[in-house]
């Protein structure tokens, strides 16, 4: 049995570790807060880009009338023979199951696609350990490898994310698709709107099926349990359960594809058209990531405010057993005494 000594030394090595579990539980709510405001921020010209492209759909021909095939190679539909897959998870742990559920997607996806030809880019450290101990590296310049291989790795993006260094990767995915090297590229993230309004998709992002909808393959939701747990935690770090209102902001900015108005552009619509496709594409990863990037932190908040608790509820045990401990040795110590007067 553990001595008094003993347990009040635990009691204060699980008050430390509290102590810094509920440090870090109000850095991600700080950070949660930032990279919901980023998130927004982003999300007017994500939605003009797409409104923009919607009406020039209309104004352009993007189909040949004699062959019937897209003009623009980021349209085009064929088998899929060769995948790009890029995975968003986080560079670091203490998230709960938040990157696990990211791994349990990604590997559903690969044995959907058993027998094609994946490659995997994988952003963030725990996404690229996990599958660097299943599968073989690329080669650049060589043959494959294997069927599913790594093409690529991006670590520590997601800490200071920019919408230069994420074009980098779509402009990759967009000339590797372009030049028929891929069939298609998937996207799997956290979509985010609010802490109890998130879910885990497979979204394909090339071919472009539909300007300003996201093309989901696979979702999946959170527990009634997971949005109880993230309602609790949320609420004792201040954070807003509410997704921001922005219908009307989203109203006005679909006008401007809907409107029967005679645009005047300096281009043709169809050179337009051909070049700001390309750039919805990057757009739309950039947003996935900046939404990504929210979810893990509202993830690691969550997972910290339950340790938070599990400590309290440790020290309250603790603290329960050396009292009775206590109690025990007086108890003896009385009844020596007594014992010896009486003999006395």
């Amino acid at each position: 049995m553990a001595t008094i000594l003993d347990i009040r030394r635990r009691i204060r090595s699980v008050k430390s570790t509290r102590q810094i579990t509920k440090a870090m539980k109000m850095v991600s709510a700080a950070k949660l807060r930032r990279a919901q405001d980023r998130a927004l921020a982003a999300r007017p010209y994500a939605q003009m880009i797409a409104n923009v492209l919607k009406s020039l759909v209309r104004r352009a021909d993007v189909i040949d009338p004699e062959t019937g095939h897209p003009r623009h190679p980021l349209l085009a539909e064929r088998e899929e023979k060769t995948i790009l897959l890029i995975l968003v998870t986080g560079d670091r742990g203490l998230a709960g199951a938040f990157n696990a559920n990211i791994l349990k997607s990604a590997v559903r996806f690969l044995e959907s696609k058993t027998g094609k030809n994946i490659d995997i880019e994988a952003v963030g450290r725990k996404g690229r350990d996990f599958f660097r101990r299943r599968y073989p590296v690329a080669n650049p310049s060589g043959p494959r490898k294997a069927q599913v291989q790594i093409a690529g790795e991006h670590i520590g993006l997601l800490n200071q994310l920019n919408f230069g260094e994420v074009s980098k990767i779509a402009e990759n995915a967009i000339a590797r698709y372009a030049n028929e090297e891929i069939d298609s590229v998937y996207l799997i993230f956290n979509e985010f709107k609010s802490v109890i309004a998130q879910r885990l998709v497979v979204d394909q992002v090339l071919p472009v099926k539909e300007i300003g909808e996201r093309t989901l393959r696979d979702v999946t939701e959170l527990s009634a349990e997971e949005r109880e747990r993230l309602g609790e935690a949320a609420a004792r770090a201040g954070v807003s359960l509410q997704e921001r209102d922005t219908a009307e902001v989203d109203r006005q900015a679909k006008q401007f594809a809907t409107a029967e108005v005679d645009y005047i552009y300096e281009q043709r619509p169809e050179k337009l058209f051909h070049d700001l496709l390309p750039k919805y594409v990057a757009v739309e990863m950039y947003h996935a990531m900046l939404e990504s990037v929210a979810a893990e932190h509202a993830a690691r908040m969550t997972a910290m405010d339950s340790a938070s608790n599990n400590a309290t509820d440790m020290i309250d045990s603790l603290t329960l057993s050396m009292n009775r401990a206590r109690q025990a040795s007086i108890t003896k110590e009385i009844i020596e005494i007594v014992s010896g007067a009486a003999a006395l």
